[in-house]
């Protein structure tokens, strides 16, 4: 049986690790702008435009899961966010594996078709296609069991 609290936890730890925010910061990650700077007020997202040379693009990535300003306004609407919080960030990020339906997935144990399905929204994942540095499948694998997450496909 797995336990789907862990599960949902070991993979948004997954994705910190994979965008590089777990651990940073003060706060786990959920303080992190994407660069590599910190903003410390939650009450809405630091919404700072970062030009990111090596890759020729302004981003506006925040928080533990790197999320866009522009998604952030729409699900703060959507799902009634008071603030940008790790509650918040948290919400949004499984609401996102929810949109791609990858939750029931993940919470099945089929990990390798759950992060098949959210490449799309994490630079860093297999696949995603962003020319960013995308982590391998292996990779993210070892980091999902090592969170305490249960593969069995």
């Amino acid at each position: 049986m797995i336990d789907k609290n862990k599960q949902i936890k070991a993979f948004l730890d997954t994705i910190a690790y994979s965008e590089g925010t777990k651990d940073l910061g003060h706060n786990d990650g959920y303080d992190v702008i994407v660069g590599g700077t910190f903003f410390s007020d939650y009450s809405d997202h630091p919404n700072y435009l970062v030009w990111l040379g090596n890759l020729k693009i302004y981003s506006s990535a925040a928080g533990r899961y790197q999320i866009l300003h522009k998604y952030w306004t729409v699900y703060k609407d959507t799902l009634k966010l008071e603030n940008f919080g790790p509650a918040s960030q948290d919400k949004v990020a499984i609401k996102m594996l929810e949109e791609c339906s990858a939750l029931e997935d993940l919470l099945d144990g089929k990990f390798y078709l759950a992060v098949s399905k959210v490449s799309s929204r994490w630079a860093s994942f297999p696949g995603a296609g962003y020319h960013q540095h995308e982590n391998s499948i292996d990779k993210l694998v070892h980091v999902f069991l090592e969170f305490g997450g249960i593969i069995v496909e």
